[in-house]
């Protein structure tokens, strides 16, 4: 199909995504952008949140690295199940009980004001940087296989993406989201099946016969037994726990849509449901994958990591096919840039702003401060997909979870010593221990081969700078005077 035909279905999409956002949008206000009126359906989240758990990221590096993992994936996703049961039935209850509207403002009920403020600079850092990455990967895709051909430039395509999103974020927020993740799930679920349906039957296999091949090419290994191996076993399960707990029950772009649910009961099980699709849909991109490493030998294709999938479509894979690899794409780029500039853009209005706690500003001033926080993540945004250009690093899953291994440390350390230790702390030095988890496991990842020798630290960097948080709150508190509110009863 031609690239001239490929950008017009872009467009359609598009089109589609303002519809959904007009219908969802009118008579929006504040509570609406922020939290979705508390009105959402609990069904529509589970299954929208789907697409943003996953992204452009899961959708390309995910198949990609199985040449290099082989099925190793799986035990990640056993932590993520016992870290999404977690979140269920320990996080959501505190949400709920303190009817929140930004989750950091728990540490400011338990911890202290400072506190709730490193929580909520943390998380924007943390989502800025990890939701450009996974932008970066599809728009980069969406470069290579239609506008380079066009003669268009990266940075207009990502301008172009970018006044895209806003423009159907700018008003209605979590509101809208909810309806425009639910679409953009179906249309990347949808390119997921057709493109293993067509690799089983371009090959002539069963499901159970391309198993067995994977088998035999080593490309369906799962378990590692070596403790000093990265992907060990029990470090990759406790890593993908914690994972879970800091990347989607100590972020507010998964949790502002969870708490917009009516009740905790609707939204627990929103969180199980997503669960169970979740295992299933990561099963079927490694198999993906697996298929995907055994057809490209057979037809000549030499790219690997992040270039496989999209190598094989546009080069072996019939015009339908192509246009639902496009559509499938996009479906995984918008849903992890549009919650997370919504998200970011309710976190900095509450929680740095304080825009709640403002009784001298009315309703049209908050908004007018809104719309322009909102414009401002969209142009950081903008800049730092470029910067991402300029790194292009071969597998974007890799750095997007280093990153999240220093930035969601130190939320994982406030919350967790929130939970779970009866004390209080000196709140104005709660910043510093913020800061200094990181930067401490930055030395300790840095000198590995000194500290460890033939060990060496994988996904467990994250859990490591937990507890180093941890072990700093601890030095700086005291006895509480009297009950701590609001830790694990």
């Amino acid at each position: 199909m031609s690239p001239a035909a490929l950008f017009l279905v872009v467009l359609a999409y598009f089109g589609l995504l303002l519809g959904v956002a007009w219908a969802t949008s009118r008579n929006a206000d504040n509570d609406s952008f922020f939290i979705g009126n508390k009105s959402s359906n609990w069904m529509l989240v589970a299954f929208g949140m789907v697409g943003t758990t996953l992204s452009g990221v899961t959708f390309i590096s995910v198949p990609g690295a199985v040449g290099r993992d082989g099925f190793g994936y799986l035990q990640i996703m056993l932590g993520y199940t016992l870290g999404y049961v977690a979140v269920a039935f320990v996080l959501l209850p505190l949400y709920y009980r303190l009817k929140l509207t930004s989750i950091y403002h728990y540490l400011d009920v338990r911890l202290g004001r400072r506190a709730y403020q490193s929580g909520a600079a943390f998380f924007i850092l943390s989502r800025t940087l990890g939701a450009t990455a996974r932008l970066y990967l599809v728009v980069n895709i969406l470069q290579a296989t239609i506008l380079d051909s066009l003669g268009v430039p990266f940075w207009a395509t990502n301008l172009i993406i970018l006044a895209m999103i806003l423009l159907y974020t700018y008003e209605g927020g979590v509101k809208t989201i909810v309806w425009t993740d639910t679409l953009q799930t179906t249309g990347m679920l949808f390119g997921l099946v057709a493109c293993v349906a067509f690799l089983l039957d371009q090959m002539g296999l069963g499901l159970i016969e391309s198993v067995e091949q994977m088998r035999s090419a080593g490309l369906a290994r799962v378990f590692t037994m070596d403790v000093d191996s990265p992907a060990y076993f029990w470090k990759q399960v406790v890593a993908g726990a914690f994972i879970t707990i800091a990347m989607t029950g100590m972020d507010q772009e998964m949790m502002q849509k969870n708490i917009s649910v009516r009740t905790l009961a609707d939204s627990q099980k929103n969180m199980l449901v997503l669960t169970a699709i979740l295992f299933v849909v990561l099963s079927l991109f490694l198999l993906l994958g697996g298929l995907l490493h055994l057809y490209a030998p057979q037809v000549g294709v030499t790219a690997g990591g992040d270039k496989l999938f999209p190598a094989v479509v546009m080069g072996h894979m019939p015009a339908v096919l192509q246009l639902v690899f496009i559509i499938a794409l996009i479906s995984a780029l918008f849903p992890s840039a549009d919650g997370a500039i919504t998200a970011l853009t309710s976190s900095f209005c509450i929680d740095i702003l304080g825009l709640k706690r403002r009784d001298d500003l009315g309703e049209g001033a908050q908004l007018r401060i809104r719309h322009r926080v909102h414009l401002s993540f969209c142009a950081l945004f903008l800049l730092l997909v470029m910067v991402f250009k300029w790194i292009d690093s071969a597998s974007m899953i890799g750095v997007i979870l280093k990153l999240a291994g220093y930035t969601y440390g130190p939320l994982l350390g406030l919350f967790a010593f929130g939970l779970l230790c009866q004390r209080a702390v000196n709140d104005r030095l709660v910043p510093w221990v913020a800061l200094a988890g990181p930067l401490l496991c930055a030395l300790v990842d840095y000198n590995q081969h000194l500290l460890f020798g033939s060990y060496r630290m994988g996904l467990e960097l994250l859990v490591l700078n937990g507890l180093l948080v941890v072990a700093g709150l601890y030095l700086i508190s005291y006895p509480a005077k009297a009950n701590v509110a609001y830790s694990v009863e």
